[in-house]
């Protein structure tokens, strides 16, 4: 005969499964309904659904109509179906994340034009969005490091020409993000941007300045956000990084002014300058391109035909003699 578990009380036969599918068929217990609310709270934060949408959508998942409440016995499927939506938005959350901080990066130096020759040669694409969300870490992984191989802009050949109407809206537009991030005037920004190409208030900024004042408004602009800037991101901040000649004399200057070294923390005047410095340094040494002017040569047409006569003798001979004689003529 068997004999009940010491110390546990005699169940007649039949009486846990009767007891398991009463529970079963019970509402909700407050542990559960605990755990579910949770998982859900944690979906919202990273969505755009509101709580009662997410209730929704898993009952539909369940295939339970939504007035229908749910049941002890749903809340094993709910907890799985809440938990596989959860990983699924904390997934694409991260890639959002990722691609974000990947699309700040591109807008440091020449960082853009390096991204878009690695994926083309390493996973054969030419956008972002086609990458897997490993390719995108990978990606921003190596361009934190400074493992990718960043190329010199091309500079285009500087000119003595006005800048033309669609430089000039550029330069504008940057100026207005510019005005944005910091609060300062507008006109205050384009002042500073012709006492740099050395133009009076009024007068046209040369077309050869164009390249260093977009590298100028995109440098104020990246390091107006950074709290603690030193020279080392000046220099990340610059669309054509520093060549190593200018970061000595940067280095020297920023010794010689302040007293200070790359690694001081810069006020927001002392990177202002900084920026000026660079832009001039980098105006002085621009190669000039002027248009070729023709050179007024007076005598050029009895030079050319003293040349052509030089050439035959026979000609040179007859044009003297019939010289000559006008000369003996008139005198």
């Amino acid at each position: 005969m068997t004999q009940p578990i010491s110390g546990m009380p005699a169940r007649p036969p039949g009486d846990g499964p009767a007891t398991t599918s009463v529970a079963a068929e019970q509402p909700l217990s407050t542990q559960q309904r605990t755990v579910l609310e949770r998982l859900i709270t944690r979906l919202v934060a990273l969505t755009r659904q509101q709580s009662a949408e997410v209730w929704a959508g898993m009952k539909h998942d369940l295939g339970l109509k939504n007035e229908m409440p749910l049941l002890s016995r749903h809340f094993p499927a709910a907890e799985q179906n809440l938990t596989q939506r959860l990983d699924s938005a904390q997934q694409s959350y991260s890639n959002r994340q990722t691609l974000a901080q990947l699309t700040e990066l591109l807008n440091v130096g020449n960082n853009r034009q390096a991204v878009s020759d690695f994926i083309r040669q390493q996973y054969g694409q030419t956008a972002l969005s086609q990458l897997s969300p490993d390719q995108l870490k990978n990606v921003l992984t190596l361009l934190q490091n400074n493992e990718l191989s960043i190329p010199q802009p091309q500079q285009r050949p500087a000119t003595d020409r006005h800048l033309l109407p669609a430089e000039h809206n550029t330069l504008n537009q940057l100026v207005t993000k510019l005005t944005a991030a910091t609060g300062e005037s507008g006109k205050l920004i384009w002042q500073s941007m012709l006492e740099l190409s050395g133009v009076k208030s009024g007068e046209l900024i040369p077309a050869k300045h164009f390249t260093h004042l977009v590298t100028w408004l995109q440098a104020r602009q990246t390091l107006s956000t950074q709290t603690a800037p030193t020279l080392h991101t000046l220099q990340a901040a610059l669309k054509q990084p520093l060549e190593p000649q200018e970061w000595d004399q940067l280095q020297d200057y920023l010794q010689q002014t302040w007293q200070a070294t790359p690694q001081s923390i810069l006020t927001t005047a002392q990177v202002q300058d900084l920026l000026n410095q660079v832009f001039i340094r980098r105006a002085e040494r621009a190669p000039e391109m002027r248009d070729p002017q023709p050179v007024h040569r007076p005598f050029a047409p009895l030079y050319d035909t003293v040349k052509m006569l030089s050439a035959r003798p026979g000609l040179m001979l007859i044009a003297l003699i019939v010289a000559f004689l006008i000369v003996w003529m008139v005198l």
